[in-house]
């Protein structure tokens, strides 16, 4: 009965990880159908604490998930009818300028190539920024070539339009029924497992959640800086520049070094002096000691235990195998892992192997 027993249970293992294979093959197959799926999910997962103390003060949950609903959307939509046209226009202002820019490129360059024994003809920047406007015309009408591409495709507009509505339609019906799909799953735990099983996911939630809400404070209170810092030194792509760092910065020291290299550059061509550069470098050096010293202490918090390290790894990993889609899933994928190597450990060092 023991042999039989333990076959029994070897072959529970072997099943689960035959259905967890099957998964990763499904997931890999479907990635770019299942993105709002998981779009929808990971909003709903940010969303449902809100909702949860809603209902706490009496509300129901319907109602507590429309109120949730309409602020997570009227915001978004907000942001959006702000932010959008002042991004384009500094967007176009960078193709407008191209060629300025190139000819600042190249004042610059003659005389530090002349000092290093450099000749013009070994380094012609005029041949090169005209190689450069070319390709950048090609590169123009290519990319004009694929919009008209993609708005004559009716599959493509049409596949972007079901996006656009399902994404608020599935976060609306994930958030209302977030804690019975919870209860539901809970219910297919086998009983002799559910404490050890609940434990591990209530860890998981624990670390998920606080990274992702305090990372999310992060980046925004990192862009109100970029933007503000740069806007008072008067750099014209200010608000571009800023809200792509703090976006990145999500990924550790990536933010820092994008923004110090595409505002360094900005500055440099736009005022064509050395003194702004530390300006650039005063800026992100203090949003980092900001950082630093209150927003990730306060927000993040060091109980998240995600390594620097550990995420950079999952979102690079996740994009490579899964794109989009494996980005979403990189962050919550690396903390149940996180979560699993530690239990993992923890056994280890008490069994009778370690012992």
């Amino acid at each position: 009965m023991a042999a039989d027993s333990k076959k029994l249970k070897d072959s529970d293992k072997l099943l689960i990880l035959l259905g967890a294979a099957g998964f990763i093959w499904l997931l890999s197959m479907l990635s770019a159908v299942l993105m709002p799926f998981f779009v929808a999910a990971l909003l709903a997962y940010l969303g449902d604490p809100l909702a949860d103390r809603l209902e706490a003060k009496g509300l129901s949950r319907t109602f507590s998930v429309v109120i949730v609903f309409l602020v997570i959307f009227v915001s978004g939509l907000t942001l959006m009818l702000i932010f959008v046209p002042m991004l384009s226009v500094q967007v176009v202002s960078i193709l407008e300028n191209l060629p300025a820019h190139i000819q600042k490129l190249q004042q610059l360059m003659s005389p530090i190539m002349q000092s290093l024994g450099v000749s013009p003809e070994q380094f012609d920047m005029k041949v090169i920024r005209q190689g450069l406007e070319e390709n950048w015309s090609k590169a123009g009408e290519f990319a004009g070539q694929v919009v008209q591409y993609m708005t004559r495709s009716g599959m493509a507009v049409i596949q972007w339009l079901i996006n656009l509505v399902l994404i608020p339609v599935l976060f609306f019906y994930l958030l209302r029924d977030w804690d019975v799909l919870k209860g539901r799953v809970r219910g297919l735990i086998p009983p002799s497992y559910e404490p050890k099983v609940t434990g591990m996911a209530r860890e998981c939630d624990d670390m998920l959640g606080g990274f992702l809400r305090g990372q999310l404070m992060v980046m925004l209170a990192l862009s109100v800086i970029y933007v503000a810092g740069l806007t008072l030194m008067g750099l014209e792509l200010a608000l571009l520049i800023g809200v792509i760092s703090g976006i990145v910065s999500f990924v550790p020291y990536l933010g820092l070094f994008v923004g110090v290299a595409l505002a360094g550059v900005a500055s440099y061509l736009q005022f064509q002096e050395w003194l702004p550069l530390l300006f650039v470098a005063l800026i992100f050096g203090v949003a980092q000691l900001v950082e630093a010293m209150f927003l990730t202490p306060r927000f993040v918090g060091e109980r998240i235990g995600l390594h620097p390290v550990a995420v950079i790894f999952a979102v690079m990993a996740g994009g490579a195998l899964f794109g989009f889609t494996g980005v979403l899933l990189a962050l919550p994928v690396a903390a149940v892992s996180m979560v699993m190597i530690r239990h993992a450990r923890d056994y280890y060092t008490h069994s009778d192997l370690f012992t």
